[in-house]
């Protein structure tokens, strides 16, 4: 099966979302632990969140320096959430990830 590089950065940053919104993966490299993607794929795919308009915000945790914290979704804006979980086999399948 082809797929184009147009969708498997739509359904990255859909998983991410989907990782992080469900608690299994709320920081760099806890995602990059769940999934095998290089740290700077990672970094980027989360700023890319933005353009799905999904508002994904970092929340520093209290007491904690130099950008100790997790990241969370706020927001999904147009995008069904219920759509990706029953999705995810497909989704993890096109991308190669466990």
């Amino acid at each position: 099966m082809t797929v184009s590089k147009t969708t498997t950065s739509f359904y990255r940053r859909l998983y991410i979302a989907w990782l992080i919104d469900s608690g299994t993966a709320t920081s760099v490299p806890a995602l990059t632990a769940a999934t095998g993607m290089p740290r700077r794929t990672a970094q980027d795919t989360l700023a890319a969140l933005a353009d799905l308009d999904i508002d994904c915000r970092f929340v520093q945790d209290d007491g904690e320096r130099h950008n100790a914290g997790h990241y969370r979704i706020h927001h999904w804006g147009p995008i069904d959430r219920q759509w990706i979980e029953l999705n995810l086999p497909r989704l993890k399948t096109v991308l190669g990830y466990p």
